[in-house]
């Protein structure tokens, strides 16, 4: 679930951080640019106070000049030429018929187009050039003019007129975007960090839930959440999980003693039962048909009884976990079972490893692989062969036994296991359809599972798993 909800809290987490640091940049580089602009309506507002003290063009007749404004000219000049040297900013004032006062680098032409144009008009109609168009990093052609008007007795004379390099600016500018992306970075790492611990708060007590659900649902009852961590909601629900649980163990348990009450309850009158049936046929004719057939029926039901009490047992009694030697308790079983698989015509053979350790109930093991065993030698017909396989698989041991019997379907692997279930094929074996379900809780019990399946061409396979790791 984290690799759902982690990779959603960053895209948003990105976003949120996108909306805000776009818009930033776009100011920041407004207000490095507004400095600028703001510094050359200064320098032009300078160099306009100092033109308006220079009237005469500079190809006057010298008759029409005053004594010092030869000496104001050339000082306006000689302002404009160290401010080129210093910055390399073109300044220049020009009249209004666009005659040059004065101008540094003595090229420079007056605006003719463009932004430049727009300035100076703008200049001559006595307002103050608007502000120019948005430099970016990427303007690398990118220039800024500004406009100022020379006013003299209430009229313009002329214009000051300075063209901005931008190197200086966009260099600014960039920088500014550097440090908020690394703000960025750095808050986006942030935010990651965050949301790992957020969702891992989040999630933890749902996948302690997962466990707990998961033990319930293989036979260990006991397992409960502690309602101590994530959200209040969370906390709630493993409450809830915990009463849903004490709930279902009460109502197993109660099961259980009512299956074992019963059970051992009937046994008694039905052994008296059995009893008076054996001193009937003694009162009978030899071979009478119906007494077989009712010590049969009451043969029948005694074991399924009996396999009841073992049922109710299975499910209640914790299982004696030790470091056992599963191969060697395989090997044992086979043993056992050789003599009446001999007498069936079953070749009944153990493949696997010599030694391989494993963490079970040694009682309970050899319980399950008797009825797994018992089982595949009742549906296997003569001559084929029933063998037991162990070996390592990971973290766990395994346990197989594969038959030539007819097998079962899918529907009927769907089944297999479940009380009282047995195949409409097989219904002329002998058998009360609880010694696989008993076999199941054995092994659930002590961590360990049973599995089925086909055994091509034709048979059963029964896969039993054994942990290899203390609980």
């Amino acid at each position: 679930m984290r690799t759902r909800l982690l990779p959603l809290l960053i895209v948003l987490m990105a976003g949120v951080l996108l909306a805000l640091g776009i818009p930033l940049g776009v100011i920041t580089a407004g207000v490095e640019q507004q400095r600028v602009v703001v510094d050359r309506i200064d320098d032009a507002a300078r160099f306009a106070s100092l033109a308006q003290f220079v009237t005469a063009r500079p190809d006057a007749d010298a008759a029409t000049k005053s004594p010092d404004e030869d000496e104001r000219c050339a000082t306006l000049g000689a302002e404009l030429a160290r401010y080129y040297d210093l910055y390399g900013i073109r300044a220049g004032v020009f009249y209004r018929d666009h005659t040059p006062m004065a101008r540094a680098p003595q090229a420079l032409p007056v605006p003719d187009e463009g932004e430049g144009a727009q300035a100076f008009s703008e200049a001559l109609a006595g307002r103050r050039s608007h502000d120019p168009r948005q430099i970016w990093p990427w303007d690398t052609d990118g220039r800024i003019p500004v406009a100022s008007p020379v006013i003299r007795d209430g009229d313009v004379v002329a214009v000051v007129v300075t063209d901005s390099p931008t190197g200086q600016l966009r260099s600014r500018i960039l920088h500014g975007w550097l440090l908020i992306a690394a703000g960025e970075c750095a808050a986006m790492l942030v935010a990651v960090a965050a949301a790992f611990r957020l969702t891992g708060w989040v999630l933890r007590p749902v996948r302690v839930l997962d466990v707990a659900s998961h033990d319930i649902a293989t036979g260990r009852m006991k397992s409960r959440v502690a309602a101590t961590a994530g959200p209040p909601e969370l906390r709630r629900l493993a409450r809830s999980f915990n009463e849903m649980a004490d709930n279902v163990e009460e109502v197993l348990e109660q099961q259980r003693a009512f299956v074992a009450d019963a059970s051992h309850q009937l046994r008694n009158p039905l052994a008296a039962l059995l009893l008076r049936i054996e001193l009937l046929a003694l009162e009978l004719p030899e071979g009478n048909e119906e007494i077989a057939s009712v010590r049969t029926e009451g043969k029948r039901l005694a074991s399924v009884l009996d396999d009841l009490l073992d049922l109710a047992l299975a499910e209640h009694a914790p299982a004696d976990l030790q470091l056992t030697d599963v191969a060697a308790l395989a090997v044992e079983r086979v043993d056992s079972w050789r003599p009446l698989a001999d007498d069936k015509g079953v070749r009944l053979t153990y493949e696997g490893h010599t030694a391989v350790t494993g963490w079970a109930d040694p009682v309970a093991l050899s319980s399950a692989l008797d009825a797994v065993v018992d089982n595949a030698l009742k549906f296997t017909p003569a001559g084929e062969p029933v063998t037991v396989d162990v070996a390592p698989d990971g973290e766990r041991v395994r346990i197989t036994v594969a038959d030539r019997g007819p097998g079962l379907t899918d529907d009927e692997l769907a089944r297999v296991g479940d009380r009282f279930w047995r195949s409409s094929r097989h219904q002329n074996i002998s058998g009360s359809g609880l010694g696989l379900s008993i076999t199941r809780a054995l092994l659930a019990a002590g961590g360990a599972t049973i599995a089925y399946a086909p055994h091509p061409p034709h048979g059963l396979q029964v896969t039993v798993t054994v942990p290899r790791s203390a609980p």
